[in-house]
C-alpha cells in the first residue's frame, strides 16, 4: 500500500496512526500542498479532487477521504464494529468531525501554523474560534460519560477526532478547558503502538 500525505496534516496523520496501531506495512509518499503537488497531472489521475490523504492499493485502486480510508483499513478489526448501530455511531462522530470540528479547528490551525497568521487572515482565524469551542464542548460532554467516543474501546471515531484535536492548541484552542478531552488524549497516547505526529 502507498499513502500520499503531509505528515503535519491531521487528516493524513490519522491514517498514519491507524497504520501503526494495526501494524500495516506501507510506503509513505510526502506531498507538499503549498507547492501544489496535489495538482500535478499524475496525482490528479489518482484523485481528481486533488486532496490528501490518498490510499493506493497494491492493485492500483485508490481511495480518498480520510475517514473512508480509516474505515476501509479497520474493517474486520476491533477499531470498527460489525454491529449496525455501533457502526453508525462511529460514522456519526466522523461526520461530526468533518462538518462541525475540522472546518473550525483544522482551518484555524492551518492559518496559524501553515500560513503564519497573516494580517489578511486574522479575521478568518478569529471567526473559527466559536465553532471550534462548540465542537470541543460536545466532545468533552461525551467523554465525561464514556472513556472513548462510542463507549469503552478505541475506534476509528476516536482516531478521526484525535487527528486535529490533539494539536488544537496550534489553532488557538486551550484544551485545559476540557478535562475529559485531556484524559481521552492520554488514553490514546498510552496505546503501545501509538505514534505521534511526525
Amino acid at each position: 500500500m502507498k499513502i500520499y500525505g503531509d505528515s503535519q496534516s491531521g487528516n493524513c496523520y490519522k491514517i498514519a496512526l491507524l497504520m501503526s496501531l494495526l501494524e500495516i506495512p506501507h510506503d509513505w509518499i510526502d506531498i507538499d500542498i503549498l507547492k501544489d503537488e496535489t495538482k500535478s497531472p499524475l496525482f490528479l489521475a489518482k484523485n481528481p479532487s486533488g486532496k490528501i490523504p490518498l490510499l493506493e492499493l497494491d492493485d492500483g485502486r485508490c481511495l480518498a477521504e480520510s475517514n473512508a480510508i480509516l474505515n476501509y483499513l479497520a474493517t474486520g478489526t476491533d477499531f470498527l464494529s460489525e454491529d449496525p448501530f455501533e457502526y453508525a455511531k462511529i460514522q456519526q462522530w466522523q461526520f461530526f468531525e468533518q462538518y462541525s470540528h475540522e472546518p473550525f479547528i483544522a482551518v484555524a490551525r492551518f492559518i496559524a501554523r501553515y500560513l503564519g497568521l497573516p494580517d489578511d487572515r486574522k479575521a478568518d482565524y478569529e471567526s473559527k474560534q466559536e465553532g471550534g469551542h462548540k465542537a470541543l464542548r460536545v466532545m468533552d460532554q461525551q467523554l465525561s460519560i464514556t472513556p472513548f467516543l462510542i463507549g469503552s474501546r478505541l475506534t476509528t471515531a476516536d482516531i478521526s477526532l484525535y487527528g486535529y484535536t490533539h494539536v488544537a492548541y496550534e489553532g488557538g484552542f486551550d484544551l485545559s478547558l476540557y478535562p475529559s478531552i485531556e484524559r481521552w488524549l492520554m488514553r490514546i497516547q498510552a496505546h503501545p503502538k501509538y505514534i505521534g505526529m511526525a
